[in-house]
């Protein structure tokens, strides 16, 4: 179980808050394969202030998908506070995250996300406002520190308990990496030490038995799971059952990879209607349909597409295809009997 604040979740696992994929329509999937908590993506504290209609709508939390954390990002305290408010009184999030992690130059310039990492002063006191102005447990997702001359991780995540965060997410690469290299579990580890409110760990884990040496390493009270899940729910699911009982249930068919895609996209269109999300899921699919046979010209077909049942009838295609294959191949495996 892992405890953030007054916030029970039934097991470790947590879903990163991947922009431009935990909407709704995903996270709800992560929750049915037995995620522990679920994060949404990261929203504008400005335009939730300014009551953006886009950003207001990306607040929207299905109930089935609680305990949910919903994360905001901004460089300026007083509209942070402003923002968390917000989620605080008008939504049914449980926990209110803020972005100390986004590497992106756009949010870096406005002092967000990332920027955050080079003044651990600024941060105690930036947490201690927000969490004064709030009553939901607030959390902190961030990198290992800005470049490799610039790596305050065990500070940065002491200046946010010491201004009453909840609990702290590290991925264990500097903003100047992005996703390249390797994630550095050490640091993550001497956060977790340095610490006694729980601390998440985030980066290179992409397989349940990263997982797993992801906590005995380090000794974390929970482990995010990022890019390892897109198009595989199944990773979380997988994840959740060996690190309760040791066993790894097998992949998924690629039957059952494309009935869980097309669940996906028809989530998407109830959310956004069949334009935006038809043309959204595109990458989702790419990702669904990675590391199957003869998948690449599928893709490539899918990238032109419009229209949900124009998708759907490709994929089914795709998939009777591959099954017939396989049943022919293994006809011609079997042996003859005289």
């Amino acid at each position: 179980m892992l405890k953030i604040g007054n916030v029970e979740a039934p097991n470790k696992v947590v879903l990163a808050p991947m922009a431009g994929v935990c909407n709704p329509a995903f996270r709800l999937i992560a929750k049915e394969f037995g995620t522990g908590l679920v994060c949404a993506e990261m929203v504008s504290d400005k335009a939730i202030v300014h009551g953006n209609t886009r950003s207001m709508e990306m607040l929207y939390v299905d109930d089935r998908e609680k305990p949910l954390s919903l994360q905001i990002f901004g460089g300026d305290t007083e509209t942070l506070v402003q923002a968390a408010k917000i989620v605080d009184q008008q939504t049914n999030a449980d926990i209110i995250d803020i972005n100390m992690g986004c590497p992106v130059p756009k949010i870096t310039k406005c002092d967000a996300g990332a920027r955050w990492l080079l003044q651990p002063d600024k941060i105690e006191q930036m947490i201690e406002t927000v969490v004064k102005a709030v009553n939901k447990p607030v959390t902190v997702k961030m990198r290992i520190g800005w470049d490799s001359d610039h790596i305050y991780a065990v500070e940065n995540a002491k200046a946010v308990e010491r201004g009453g965060g909840s609990a702290v997410s590290v991925h264990g690469r500097t903003r100047e990496q992005l996703y390249t290299g390797k994630a550095d579990w050490n640091i993550i580890r001497d956060v977790k030490q340095a610490l006694s409110i729980p601390v998440i760990g985030n980066g290179d884990v992409v397989t349940p038995e990263d997982a797993k040496r992801m906590l005995d390493q380090t000794g974390v009270d929970g482990v995010m799971i990022g890019r390892g899940a897109l198009g595989n729910p199944w990773m979380l699911y997988r994840t959740v059952q060996y690190l309760a009982n040791g066993e790894l249930p097998p992949e998924p068919t690629p039957e059952e990879k494309i009935r869980i895609a097309i669940l996906h996209m028809d989530r998407l269109i109830a959310l956004k209607g069949e334009h935006v999300a038809v043309k959204e899921m595109r990458k989702h699919m790419a990702w669904y349909l990675k590391g199957l046979t003869g998948a690449a010209r599928v893709k490539d077909a899918i990238m032109e597409m419009l229209k949900r049942d124009e998708m759907v009838r490709t994929l089914n295609e795709y998939v009777e295809h591959l099954a017939a294959q396989s049943s022919s191949s293994s006809q011609e495996e079997s042996p003859v009997l005289h």
